[in-house]
């Protein structure tokens, strides 16, 4: 496939429900769009930067953004978020209407893959295609656990001083460690320096501990991967300690038009040496 410009980055700000989210664009605007949503406590940085312009790179308009509570997003006294799941669902919407875009193809990883099957189902018609990325289907149960070891690492959170941001760091760096697959050397500098980016980028990286308190609505407790129309990518990780691989098998039971991409070996992340793989499987899918 020929290659298209993409050089071009602009930033802007969206403004939605007296909040307001940051976003990044990457590509020709006049491309078929693109929004990435990442996961809990994360802001638009853990999309590795390259994925955004490789998929740029393959003629879409990539648009990447910080959600409620993370890099610089508007941000809430910790303990108190001023929002629910739902309006992280709204928020992607919001930063379709803040480009003018009527509809756009969603890409969420892990947390953000749950806001984008929630923004699917709750508004059908604005999204062209699903990826999801180290996700799980909405309301499907009977699924496995997170290992073991990752259960006990996810325990020792319980003891992790919240409001500091060296103990916040610590663990952040302990957790991506255990998320990490088996396919590639974890890449512990690399992880370091984008917890170091993203905390000095971030004002009060502390309340993006509100996404542990969040609550989900009436509404959208009703909600159910089964419903999805749109066609559903589900990008996996074979090793994922977080989302065993049988919740990403889970969408192509529970969805009629879903099919899996299998990162043999891969955990719960995005890591350099899979992202020609992710955008391959990415850019054939959002078409």
């Amino acid at each position: 496939m020929e290659r298209a410009e993409s050089s071009c980055v602009t930033e802007k700000s969206v403004e939605v429900k007296g909040a307001k989210l940051q976003t990044q664009a990457f590509g020709a605007p006049s491309s078929p769009p693109i929004v990435l949503i990442m996961g809990m406590m994360a802001s638009m940085l853990w999309w590795p930067e390259r994925l955004c312009r490789e998929l740029a790179a393959r003629g879409r308009h990539v648009i990447r953004y910080d959600q409620r509570d993370t890099g610089l997003a508007t941000h809430y006294p910790q303990g108190e978020p001023g929002y629910a799941s739902s309006d992280l669902a709204d928020d992607a919407m919001a930063v379709l209407d803040g480009y003018g875009l009527e509809a756009a193809h969603l890409v969420g990883m892990s947390m953000g893959g749950f806001v984008a099957q929630e923004a699917a189902l709750r508004h059908s018609r604005r999204v062209l295609t699903l990826t999801l990325i180290s996700a799980s289907p909405l309301a499907v149960k009977g699924l496995p656990p997170s290992t073991e070891a990752y259960r006990e690492h996810s325990a020792t959170g319980e003891a992790v001083d919240w409001s500091d941001l060296g103990a916040i760091a610590d663990f952040l760096r302990r957790d991506a460690a255990m998320l990490a697959g088996t396919r590639h050397p974890h890449d512990a500098e690399a992880v370091n320096a984008l917890i170091a980016r993203d905390m000095a980028r971030t004002p009060a990286f502390a309340s993006a501990t509100n996404h542990f308190a969040l609550v989900s609505g009436e509404e959208a407790t009703k909600l159910r991967a089964s419903d999805l129309t749109m066609p559903v990518l589900a990008i996996h990780g074979t090793a994922d300690p977080l989302f065993p691989i049988a919740h990403g098998e889970a969408f192509t039971k529970a969805v009629p038009n879903a099919r899996l991409h299998r990162i043999e070996g891969g955990g719960h992340e995005i890591h350099d040496r899979d992202i020609d793989e992710m955008v391959q499987a990415i850019a054939h899918h959002a078409t």
